[in-house]
């Protein structure tokens, strides 16, 4: 399912998604950032390697994908993570 609207907040900090079925929920840059599927993050994870969040991370762009998800891009750099709708439910709790 397809959120209604997507905005940034909280100086870019927090992704909002409103659903029809269950209203606006939050989810925050670092959270977003750690749960990156991109390949590059998936090797990082694999090897142990911890991920050092920059102070003021913050989410620089959202490009839509389709209409199945989200390219966001971070004020580290980060771009390269797809998350699809039914991802970011599950991030914000609402599966």
């Amino acid at each position: 399912m397809q959120p209604i609207r997507v905005e940034l907040r909280e100086n870019k900090t927090a992704l909002a998604l409103t659903w029809i079925d269950c209203g606006t929920r939050l989810l925050g840059a670092e959270t977003l950032r750690r749960a990156s599927r991109a390949a590059s993050e998936i090797r990082r994870q694999i090897e142990g390697i911890e991920l050092a969040i920059p102070p003021g991370l913050h989410v620089s762009a959202i490009e839509p994908i389709g209409n199945y998800a989200l390219r966001l891009s971070f004020s580290d750099g980060h771009d390269r993570g797809i998350y699809p709708w039914s991802y970011l439910r599950e991030l914000a709790g609402q599966n």
